[in-house]
This record gives structure tokens, C-alpha cells and sequence, in this order.
């Protein structure tokens, strides 16, 4: 701003500055993070006495809901007449009813998103020969793929929990990490997941790993017969409303992976691109 001051008989020219206060620095908000829960149903070996399908879930929770998730957590062991803080197994649901309930409750959770993938064990080819670790890693890989778009989408990073796996050690579990991150053909999106990589816990310490166990059970038992041969489809339609879905993208390639997702799964399961 310009002003003109008079002096003597002269006119001097003098030039204000306006004053203008100092700008705060912007606070550096952090990035959303989402907690992805794992846990997996069925047996990953290839023996003819193996059931025909390994499925492998994740039950994801922002921050912001985990509360909420516990609360759930804690409503359904007393709605299945547990103690608070027993350990929910859906092993130990014996009857219909409850394992329907068990299902159809968490699929009513908001919070809650899942993705599981289900691998169909004959129908591998080549990939059969894959022993039992590296058939549960390259379940993973499909799962974290998914998980990290997941993320990606919502703006956040996604830490991840295996249930603890049977024999697996978790120097396995970062070399897997590791050569994924070096394989081109490898589809996550690395900076959405937290980049100290996963961690294998137990149920009865990380209780959300209860959520990923009913998930993934209630999804086992669509496509795994049980000793009559029959399957039961009513608890995966129950959870169908919380499975990752991305605009108008199928199901079996966000909430519900089939692996492989060829002919033959798609003339025998029909009802999955449906769901």
C-alpha cells in the first residue's frame, strides 16, 4: 500500500508495507488405517483325503471402528451363551442355528469389509504340486492383492494379522514378502500396506482373528460337502452385504476370488457371480 506524507513544503513519497501475519504451518494429517484380520478353513495339503477347498479370509476394520467391532465380538459370545472372553470357534458351534446367527450377525456389521479367496484344489493343475506352506502363501498373495486395493481406494494403510498358522515361521512369511515385492508379476499395491509387513498371532490374544475365523468358516462350508455330500450356501449369502465389492466390478474379483476361475468353476458354481 502506497502513501504520501508531507514535509516542509515538499511531498515525500513513502511506501508502507501492510502487515500480514505469519501463516501456521499445516499440520501433516495421517493416513486412515485399516486392520485386516486372516484367518483360513480347510487343509492346504493335496492328499486324496484333503476336502477339495482351502479358503482363506480377511475381516478389514478402520481404526476409528475397532470399538464397535468388540462390542460385537462381545454381544455374540453372550448371544451364543459364552463367557466374556471365551474364544469364538465356529468348530464349536454344533448346532445350524447358531452358526446361521454367527454369520448373519457379522455380515450385519457396517464396519466391517471381507474379502476371502477360495482356492478349488483339483482343479490347480501344475500349481497341485505346491507343498503346504507355499500353497498357504499363494493364497496370501491373492488375498493381499485385494486387501491393499482395498486400501488404496480408501486412502489408507492396512496392517494385516495371520492367525496363527500350523508350522509356519515367520522368516517364511518375509521372504515371501520380500519376492513379491520383487516380482513383476505381482498385482499388490505396496503403499497401502504397512510396510513392517504381517504378523501371526492367536485368536484368544487378538480377538478380531474370531471375526476372520467365522468368515472364513461360514465361507468353507458353501463349497466343501460335509460327509453327505451336502454343502451349505446360507451362511455365505448371510455375509454376502460386508464382502468387498468395487463399483460394478464382479465379486470374483474383489469380495470372493475363486481360484481358478475357469469353465469348470464357473459351470459348477453359477450362483457365486450372483451373489
Amino acid at each position: 500500500m502506497q502513501s504520501f506524507l508531507f514535509v516542509g513544503m515538499e511531498w515525500s513519497h513513502v511506501s508502507f508495507m501492510q502487515s500480514v501475519p505469519p501463516q501456521e504451518p499445516r499440520a501433516l494429517v495421517p493416513p486412515r488405517k485399516l486392520h485386516a484380520y486372516v484367518d483360513e478353513a480347510g487343509v492346504r495339503s493335496h492328499s486324496k483325503a484333503s476336502g477339495d477347498y482351502f479358503v482363506m479370509s480377511a475381516v478389514v476394520v478402520a481404526d476409528e471402528d475397532v470399538a464397535a467391532a468388540s462390542d460385537f465380538l462381545a454381544g455374540l459370545r453372550r448371544d451364543l451363551r459364552r463367557r466374556p472372553g471365551d474364544t469364538l470357534h465356529w468348530q464349536n458351534f454344533n448346532a445350524h442355528s447358531d452358526r446361521l446367527h454367527a454369520a448373519k450377525s457379522l455380515g450385519a456389521q457396517e464396519w466391517a469389509t471381507i474379502s476371502s479367496v477360495v482356492v478349488a484344489k483339483r482343479q490347480l493343475g501344475g500349481a497341485s504340486q505346491l507343498n503346504e506352506d507355499q500353497a498357504y502363501l499363494y493364497t496370501l498373495r491373492f488375498l493381499l492383492e485385494r486387501l491393499s486395493w482395498h486400501a488404496r481406494d480408501s486412502s489408507a494403510t492396512l496392517t494385516y494379522t495371520l492367525a496363527h498358522i500350523v508350522r509356519m515361521q515367520l522368516f517364511k512369511l518375509r521372504e515371501y514378502e520380500a519376492n513379491l515385492r520383487g516380482s513383476a508379476d505381482c498385482r499388490i499395491h505396496w503403499p497401502a500396506l504397512d510396510p513392517k509387513g504381517g504378523r501371526m498371532d492367536q485368536p484368544k490374544r487378538i480377538e478380531m482373528l474370531q471375526a476372520a475365523d467365522i468368515a472364513a468358516s461360514a465361507t468353507h462350508t458353501a463349497f466343501n460337502p460335509d460327509k453327505y455330500g451336502n454343502v451349505e450356501t446360507r451362511y455365505l449369502h448371510e455375509l454376502s452385504p460386508r464382502l468387498y465389492r468395487r463399483g460394478g466390478a464382479p465379486l470374483t474379483s474383489y469380495g470372493l476370488k475363486m481360484h481358478p476361475w475357469n469353465g469348470s468353476t464357473k459351470a459348477a458354481y453359477p450362483w457365486v457371480a450372483a451373489l
